[in-house]
Order: structure tokens, then C-alpha cells, then sequence
């Protein structure tokens, strides 16, 4: 996996800090091109986020810290809160006649992940969400190559996620052509026609043809 493309900054603690996030957020989503939808969700989340940070009792010259980040390879947007509270952030279900209490029950909704961590150097925690954002996979950062061609140590993309090739096979259908096999680093295995196109990177590529074997039929 590759390393993730970050962006941080830290608020006061004030109420302005809300919009301020959102708009920040905005102009980095803008530049990593991800798209409308992911990133009006990417807004709520981050807006509902700084609020409970800033809703924390500290003192008021403590700030709330906010990571950005892209994990390209898994199409995901990081986004990370950081504040000087103690407690645990928990999932609640407020009453139909309460106005408040719905935030995390909102962005447990909306996130691909979730969770929080202690904080490694310093006091209090951080609140952590991951969102599917698929614009984040550029088709700039791989090429459409015949199946045949896959090398051992590429990178592939099937099933909407970036593995490695550990061993590329073939085998001699009864109806003739040819099928390729590959084993990945998942433990799965693709099988598809010699001539299919495949979206492949390199890493680590092996140029020569070792580590392609004939499959049994």
C-alpha cells in the first residue's frame, strides 16, 4: 500500500472552527479531484467531528487538530480529530423528542470505518473515520494491459481493489484459448481470458517470465 497523501492543521476553540474545517476540507478534496458526493459526505463527517471536539471540557487555549489524508491504492478518505478530552466517544440513540446526541450515530452511518486511539505523544485522543471516496484511484496510476502479459510483483485491480500478482498461470480451455491464472496476495486467484484487459501497476515487477507456469487443466 502506498504511503497516504496527508494535509494537517490545528483550530481554536470556537465555533467559526466548524465552517473553517469544512472549508479547508473543501479545497484539499478539490485538488486530490474527488467528487461531489464523496465530498459533501466527507463535510458532515468532518463537521460533525470538530463539534464534538470543540464540545469537550478543556481548557479553552487546548486545540483541536485535524489530519487529512488519501489512502490511493484503497480509495479512501482518512479523516482524523484530535483533542485534549479524556472519555470514550460512544454511539448514542437519542429520543425522538431530544435535539442533540445524533453525531456519531451519523457518521457510524456514513463511514466505511470508524474507531478512535489515545493519543501517542500528548494528552487525550483522536477520533479516526474512513470513507470510500473511488475518485481518490486516479487511472493515471495504472495501464490497461492483455492478461497475458501480467508479470509476477504487479499490481492488479479486480473486484475495485489494488493486489499483488504472486504467480501468473495458464491454462488450455477445451473450447480453445487460453486462460490466464492469477494467484494473489489475498490468497485468491483471477481467472480470465489471455486477451482481457487488465489495469496493472508496477511494483517490483518482474520483467522476465519467471514465475508463470502452466496451469493444470
Amino acid at each position: 500500500m502506498s504511503e497516504p497523501y496527508e494535509v494537517k492543521f490545528r483550530l481554536p476553540r470556537r465555533r467559526s472552527s466548524v465552517p473553517r474545517a469544512r472549508a479547508l476540507l473543501y479545497s484539499v478534496l478539490a485538488d486530490w479531484g474527488v467528487g461531489q458526493e464523496a465530498a459533501e459526505v466527507g463535510e458532515l463527517v468532518l463537521s460533525e467531528l470538530v463539534t464534538n471536539a470543540l464540545r469537550v471540557r478543556v481548557p479553552n487555549d487546548r486545540l483541536v487538530e485535524v489530519r487529512i489524508a488519501r489512502l490511493v491504492d484503497e480509495g479512501v478518505l482518512r479523516l482524523e480529530v484530535s483533542d485534549a478530552g479524556e472519555g470514550k466517544p460512544e454511539v448514542r440513540k437519542p429520543e425522538e423528542d431530544e435535539t442533540g446526541g445524533r453525531g456519531l450515530l451519523l457518521v457510524e452511518a456514513l463511514a466505511h470505518r470508524w474507531g478512535y486511539e489515545r493519543r501517542a505523544c500528548g494528552i487525550g485522543k483522536t477520533v479516526w473515520v474512513e470513507l470510500k471516496a473511488p475518485d481518490l484511484v486516479s487511472e493515471r496510476d495504472g495501464v490497461e494491459i492483455a492478461a497475458l502479459a501480467v508479470r509476477v510483483g504487479q499490481r492488479v485491480r479486480v473486484w475495485g481493489e489494488w493486489r499483488t500478482v504472486r504467480s501468473v498461470g495458464t491454462q488450455q480451455r477445451t473450447s480453445g484459448g487460453l486462460t490466464v491464472v492469477l494467484a494473489l496476495d489475498d490468497g485468491s486467484a483471477v481467472r480470465i481470458d489471455a486477451a482481457e484487459p487488465l489495469t496493472v501497476r508496477d511494483a517490483g515487477v518482474s520483467s522476465s517470465p519467471r514465475g508463470r507456469e502452466d496451469a493444470p487443466g
